[in-house]
């Protein structure tokens, strides 16, 4: 499977998002972190956050662009850019480890993490209702794109009339 490194569109933006928020997910540092139910869903939102501003940063979206697209503020997206935040932080380590080619050493160690147990510190329930959860956010993220573009529109029109 190639992976867009620097996606050119939304079909490559998305794919590029999935693939950080998956192999972020379950680098066994953070299945650790997410071991306790209280901070799990935090965390979850947190990362796919941090996954659709870097997929999105390396598409050449503005940081103030992608907040608008996200639902979020610009000071979370930047804070998410930079590895300010332990959320970007991880997910630009894992965007790295991608582009640097060792993507396959990353879903060894996710096996072995697999392996070892950690893994279990999301049961099957657990995981399908983090599914369901990414799922809702990734639908969530079309209705604001698609949003984007109406009002990106609208904009023009209004532009035009006024000119």
């Amino acid at each position: 499977m190639q992976i867009p490194i620097n996606p050119t569109g939304r079909q490559e933006i998305h794919q590029l998002e999935s693939i950080l928020l998956f192999a972020t997910l379950f680098r066994p540092e953070v299945l650790e972190i997410i071991r306790d139910p209280a901070e799990r869903l935090t965390w979850v939102d947190s990362l796919a956050v941090a996954a659709g501003a870097i997929a999105r940063e390396k598409a050449g979206m503005t940081a103030s662009e992608i907040a608008r697209e996200l639902g979020r503020t610009d000071q979370t997206i930047r804070k998410h850019l930079k590895g300010e935040s332990k959320a970007g932080e991880l997910v630009r380590e894992t965007y790295e480890l991608i582009k640097s080619g060792k993507l396959d050493d990353l879903l060894k160690t996710i096996e072995t993490a697999d392996k070892s147990g950690l893994a279990e510190a999301v049961s099957k329930e657990e995981f399908e209702k983090l599914r369901s959860q990414n799922e809702e956010l990734t639908k969530k993220v079309k209705e604001l794109e698609n949003k984007y573009e109406t009002l990106k529109g609208k904009i023009k029109e209004l532009a035009n009339l006024l000119d």
